[in-house]
């Protein structure tokens, strides 16, 4: 199964089909894998025996949001230039949302750009951070603050990756399958209000509701920017606790509570549609009550990429289905 993107595809493989996927689009004999010490014990022998065609090297990084730092890139870019990268090498993403994203800078910046390729390893990966160019590492003062729109030749899924996820981490994709539902699937959004197991159509729903705002809209000016939902208070909360009590999929669902809960104060958003989406995401683990308010994180979004200078680009929830981009004042969140 394949998705076209306009620069690229996504395509639905198993592993040891990846080979025959990559060397259509290269042609030297090179593969410079940056992956984390988790996926690496998984899957190191499994990724050079399906990319046997290849001379695949690896760049580890530790697990975790904190490796998407400026250190780490600088340590990536070193053992790569020691490992013999060269400009028409390929470097692939092997793993989650802070492999990608940061592999991907990392491609977008050295040598002034090689060519990368995403192997997600997570479902949150699968269906969100590893489709649209983004790439980025963040900064003490906020989330993704450093970065570069930078497409991946080809996104290779293989869902198999997901078996050696761990229940928690499962869930962490789920909120982003919630909320492509709830910013324009509607459909998909009634599959998922309770616990069920993801399959193949599930993600290329939650996949093409992402893949027509990318593509209207590529370098988030407008539509694309209703992917944000959840995600301004979303990035706060993970910011605030250090990147450590939240996973990002358990941010951006108390996210979206408190940007359905301000869609109701300015009368945006149905009073209905809160406890809905409360009790959907308290089905799937991902919130628990007493639902974290908003005002201990005011401080924490002034510092959100979208925070501009005419105020905070938010997006709200007319309804299922219906998002729409609000400039709020500080006084219209709090």
């Amino acid at each position: 199964m394949q998705i076209p993107m306009k620069k690229y595809h996504i395509v639905f493989e198993k592993l040891n089909q990846f080979n025959k996927h990559i060397k259509s689009i290269y042609s030297h004999d090179q593969l410079f894998v940056i992956t984390d010490e988790n996926v690496f014990s998984h899957y190191e022998n499994k990724v050079k025996k399906a990319l046997s065609d290849f001379n695949v090297s690896f760049t580890v990084i530790p697990p975790g949001e904190k490796s998407k730092a400026f250190d780490m890139y600088l340590h990536v870019i070193s053992d790569l230039i020691a490992k013999g990268l060269k400009r028409e090498h390929m470097i692939v993403a092997l793993g989650g949302g802070v492999v990608g994203d940061l592999a991907g800078f990392v491609a977008a910046s050295i040598y002034r750009g090689v060519p990368f390729i995403q192997i997600p390893t997570t479902l949150l990966s699968m269906v969100d951070s590893s489709i649209g160019g983004k790439t980025g590492i963040d900064l003490p003062e906020g989330k993704n603050l450093v970065g570069a729109f930078y497409s991946p030749k080809i996104v290779l899924i293989d869902m198999d990756f997901l078996q050696t996820l761990s229940p928690r981490e499962y869930r962490n994709g789920i909120a982003e399958v919630i909320k492509a539902g709830l910013i324009g699937n509607p459909t998909l959004y009634a599959q998922v209000r309770r616990p069920i197991e993801l399959n193949s159509m599930h993600l290329k729903a939650a996949i093409n509701v992402k893949k027509a705002l990318v593509d209207s809209d590529p370098f988030d000016k407008k539509e694309r920017m209703f992917l944000n939902f959840g995600h301004t208070f979303g990035h706060a909360i993970e910011k605030h606790f250090n990147y450590e009590r939240f996973k990002h999929g358990e941010a951006i669902s108390y996210g979206m509570i408190i940007a359905i809960e301000i869609g109701n104060k300015l009368n945006i958003t149905p009073a209905s549609l809160y406890d809905e989406v409360k009790g959907t995401l308290s089905s799937w683990q991902l919130i628990s009550d007493p639902v974290m308010t908003k005002d201990r994180f005011v401080t924490d979004i002034l510092t959100d990429k979208k925070n501009t200078a005419d105020g905070f680009h938010f997006i709200l929830l007319e309804a299922i289905g219906k998002p729409v981009i609000k400039i709020l004042q500080k006084d219209d969140i709090l």
